[in-house]
C-alpha cells in the first residue's frame, strides 16, 4: 500500500493523500509542501529541484520501513516533484495513514525531516537578487533493519 515518486509533472495532493484509506485507520495526515514567496526576507521567483533519482527512490524506501518501525501507521505515501516550481506549486506531499491521528501527526513530522537530512534532492532558490544552492544535511542513507 506504500508508494513513493519523483515526477516532474504537477502534484494533485488530494489524489496523492486518497491514493490509500485503510478501512482499519481513522486518520490520514498529509502534509502539502509548497513554494513560498519570501524566504528570510528574500523574495523568491520560483525554486528548481535537482536530485539524484536511483539513491533518492532507495532512500525514501528505507525512510518508509524506517517510519514503519517506529510508528504504529498502515500506509505511507512520498512524492517529490523535480524541475522548475513556480509560486505556489507544491513541491513534496507526504501523507501517512494510522488507526490513531497522533502517530500520523508524528509520523509525517518525522518523515519530512528526515527527507530533506538524508534523501539526495537539492533546491535552487531564484531570488529576485540573485540565486542560491540550499544545501541540507545530507548524511549517509539509513540502512534498513534486517
Amino acid at each position: 500500500m506504500d508508494f513513493f515518486e519523483l515526477t516532474t509533472s504537477p502534484l494533485d495532493v488530494g489524489e496523492i493523500a486518497r491514493r490509500f484509506v485503510p478501512v482499519d485507520c481513522g486518520a490520514t495526515v498529509t502534509l502539502d509542501g509548497y513554494v513560498r514567496q519570501f524566504t528570510k526576507g528574500r523574495e523568491t521567483l520560483y525554486l528548481e529541484y535537482e536530485g539524484y533519482e536511483s539513491m533518492a527512490r532507495k532512500q525514501m524506501e528505507v525512510l518508509i520501513g524506517s517510519a514503519r518501525e517506529k510508528f504504529k501507521i498502515a500506509a505511507v505515501a512520498i512524492v517529490h516533484r523535480l524541475g522548475r516550481l513556480e509560486i505556489g506549486e507544491t513541491s513534496v506531499v507526504i501523507s501517512v495513514a494510522a488507526p490513531h491521528r497522533k502517530d500520523a501527526f508524528d509520523a509525517c513530522q518525522w518523515l519530512i525531516t528526515e527527507l530533506k537530512r538524508t534523501v539526495p534532492i537539492w533546491k535552487k532558490e531564484v531570488y529576485a537578487d540573485g540565486e542560491e544552492w540550499i544545501e541540507g544535511d545530507l548524511l549517509p542513507p539509513v540502512q534498513p533493519n534486517s
